[in-house]
């Protein structure tokens, strides 16, 4: 019984603190912002990705710098896999927004089908999202890798 009386409290506090918190509607505007871009990503659409970050938007994967044009060559212009599926899911960890900038931290899951073969990463994000012309874009993203598989 002793046991039982302990192990519901317990089960109740992970389960408040591990569930994320509804964010404001201008958090969830600028957190649709990037799910946006990633859906572009996804869809190997350099239109959509142009629409969702700035012009002179940085990307730092891998230890690397890209660029937009560097974005859309390794992952839409030399991804010719006819099978190409990207299935992204976001865990918003944190969002502060601003007048005209936002940053926020997240766990991006993508679960990649290329070639016949799956595979699964994980990553945790941060991103500076500024307003242009009244819309959010995203300017910089920094990309750590967790895990793949």
């Amino acid at each position: 019984m002793k046991k039982t009386v302990l192990f519901f409290p317990a089960v109740f506090c992970i389960t408040f603190l591990l569930a994320q918190r509804p964010g404001t509607s201008k958090e969830q505007i600028v957190q649709q912002t990037i799910v946006k871009l990633f859906d572009a990503l996804s869809n190997r659409d350099s239109a959509g990705l142009s629409a969702y970050s700035t012009a002179d938007v940085t990307f730092y994967e891998y230890g690397r710098v890209w660029t937009r044009d560097t974005l859309i060559l390794k992952a839409i212009t030399l991804n010719q896999s006819a099978d190409f599926k990207r299935t992204n899911s976001f865990e918003f960890i944190h969002t502060t927004v601003d007048k005209t900038m936002a940053w926020v931290t997240y766990r991006l899951q993508s679960v990649i089908f290329k070639d016949g073969k799956q595979a699964t990463a994980q990553w945790l994000e941060t991103v500076v999202v500024v307003k242009e012309r009244k819309r959010w874009k995203v300017k910089h993203l920094h990309s750590t890798l967790i895990q793949r598989s």
